[in-house]
């Protein structure tokens, strides 16, 4: 890790304490390395490559045709699918996440699938860069090839 040295007024480091404090982060450090992955999530647009996603949304479930054609979206694309969660909110609205996996466009094209149909009024996609790499090693039951995931600093 590399250290950088921040000047801030003190009105702002008033604030960064707080965050802290209301956060429960041990260090500010800590705040500031989250502060920053969010705020340059902004840039993401260019990002290429292998991402896990998490794709967050509320929709109505009585828009007409909307339950159906969300599910049809979900089975074109079952490849990027990991785990789908579906709450009940109230009568009318359901939340639903789905944990995604596969190369940054392929996910965005499917949020924007998801994200665009009439009835879904809330939604976001998160973006997580990951990369695989395959490793030999023994689980127990001898050596085995597989792949692991590991998490990127960013895009």
């Amino acid at each position: 890790m590399q250290r950088v040295t921040v000047t801030l007024p003190e009105s702002l480091c008033h604030e960064l304490d707080q965050h802290v404090q209301t956060r429960r982060y041990d260090t500010r450090s800590e705040a500031m390395r989250d502060l920053l992955r969010t705020a340059l999530r902004g840039s993401e647009e260019q990002a290429t490559g292998e991402a896990m996603g998490v794709l967050s949304y509320v929709y109505d479930h009585h828009t007409r045709d909307l339950a159906s054609r969300l599910m049809q979206h979900h089975h074109d694309h079952h490849a990027l699918s990991v785990s789908t969660s579906h709450v009940h909110l109230d009568h009318d609205t359901c939340l639903e996440t789905a944990i995604l996996r596969g190369p940054v466009a392929a996910l965005r094209a499917y949020a924007d699938g998801v994200l665009g149909q009439r009835g879904v009024m809330h939604g976001n996609l998160f973006l997580i860069p990951v990369e695989t790499h395959a490793h030999l090693h023994d689980h127990g039951h001898g050596p085995e090839r597989h792949e692991h995931l590991h998490i990127k600093d960013s895009f």
